[in-house]
């Protein structure tokens, strides 16, 4: 009840109003084009193919669960925002490995603008590639009711410009909506996707192919993963630093305390995103090849032991990959030694540096562990049981981080306008003060 009166308080602000009805209507522009289906594809046999277990098919099903089931129904939004976010992926590759782009990312206001117009360049070209891809791979399937070079152009247009669609959509919701707009599409994908699996749960149950009992312990088991990830992702290790008094002229500066936060899972679900990303092209290659060479299907299964172990082996090390480059302690302690900061009981320095290393390499392995938990047990736990719907930990991940992040911005939007937060229990204070 508490919650729903603090809910009120959103509406009672105009800019937060204004940002949050403009990201709805942004998402339900969204959610129609995710409707509206491209000509010429018999869309019940596609949905129906999908659904088997086959090596493309696998493939194909994870693009589907992150744009929301538009790939299932060949709608003119079927890559999402895909190709936009495979393509930043590939991009922050090159900012570390390429000196160019390196020193793009050092150059400030300019080098973002340029890297945001390379991001988009290469994202259109990914989706021609995708979209010709999936256009062939629907011909050989026997899914095209007038096949051609006429239906080729007019898909891959089609695609094409569905997908830059989605990117304008993400940016409008970055700049007068609220929260990333990437992330909202991807959750707005993933949350869409809930009542369907509510719904074939029951079905499920009324068949008698699933016990009442069971489902409800899944549902528990969700609940509990989605608290757990509730408290890792808020989890953080607080570093108590000290600055030293100094004088400038006649007055005194310094001599507070603060501390440094170390997230448990610092670079977030970017590790899941590379690894996820890198097995795609051994599962494309194993996909052609697997006729000729039949051992090599064992990478297509999405839910076999080979690829899980591979899986989890690969967020691991991008976990402390990831968390070198966006943290840097030799860094973090020249600037704490420059600013007459320190650790308490640790001289400044060489010292410092190799306390941060120590905390970020434990840490860092916690954060590692919880990522591959999330990538590997709700794969274990639909193998074991029999359901009707395939809901991976990462995409959970996505949501309740999107959620939280988004909930934190409504936060702090309440508390400058002198209301009690969103995620703050208590009664209203009063209107904004003039």
């Amino acid at each position: 009840m508490i919650l729903l009166k603090s809910f009120k308080n959103i509406f009672f602000v105009e800019e937060l109003r204004k940002k949050l009805l403009f990201t709805l209507g942004v998402l339900v522009v969204y959610r129609i084009g995710m409707v509206i289906p491209i000509i010429g594809v018999d869309i019940s046999a596609l949905g129906n193919l999908l659904q088997q277990a086959g090596a493309l098919g696998g493939l194909l099903s994870h693009i589907d669960l992150m744009s929301g089931g538009a790939l299932s129904q060949c709608t003119i939004f079927a890559l999402g925002i895909g190709p936009y976010i495979s393509a930043s992926i590939m991009m922050q590759l090159l900012g570390m490995a390429v000196p160019y782009f390196e020193q793009l990312l050092k150059e400030g206001e300019y080098g973002r603008r340029r890297i945001n117009q390379y991001t988009r360049y290469l994202a259109v070209a990914l989706s021609l590639f995708w979209g010709s891809a999936y256009a062939l791979w629907l011909e050989r399937s026997g899914m095209i009711l007038t096949p051609g070079w006429g239906f080729r152009f007019l898909f891959v247009l089609s695609i094409m410009v569905g997908s830059l669609l989605v990117m304008w959509l993400a940016d409008q919701i970055s700049l007068f909506g609220l929260g990333s707009g990437s992330s909202m599409i991807i959750f707005s994908g993933i949350v869409s996707r809930f009542p369907s699996y509510i719904s074939k749960t029951f079905q499920f149950i009324k068949l008698g192919n699933l016990d009442p009992i069971i489902a409800l312990l899944v549902l528990a088991f969700f609940i509990a993963i989605t608290a757990a990830i509730v408290f890792l992702e808020r989890g953080e290790r607080k570093i108590p630093v000290q600055y030293a008094r100094r004088m400038v002229g006649n007055r005194v500066y310094g001599g507070q305390s603060s501390y440094i936060p170390f997230k448990i899972n610092m670079p977030g679900v970017m590790p899941v995103i590379f690894a996820q990303t890198i097995l795609m092209i051994p599962m494309q290659i194993s996909a052609l090849l697997a006729n000729r060479l039949p051992w090599l299907s064992i990478f297509t299964d999405r839910i076999g032991m080979v690829y899980l172990v591979v899986e989890a082996s690969l967020i691991i090390f991008f976990s402390y990959f990831y968390t070198r480059v966006i943290f840097n302690p030799e860094q973090l302690s020249e600037d704490l030694k420059k600013n007459g900061g320190f650790v308490l009981g640790l001289r400044p320095g060489r010292k410092t540096a190799e306390y941060f290393n120590y905390l970020l390499d434990r840490i860092g392995l916690v954060g590692a562990l919880y990522l591959s938990f999330l990538a590997i047990f709700p794969t274990l736990l639909h193998k074991l049981i029999t359901l009707p719907f395939f809901l991976p930990g990462t995409s959970l991940l996505i949501a309740v981080g999107v959620a939280l992040d988004t909930a934190s911005q409504i936060e702090s939007f309440l508390l400058e306008s002198r209301y009690e937060g969103f995620l703050v229990t208590g009664k209203l204070t009063g209107r904004r003060l003039r």
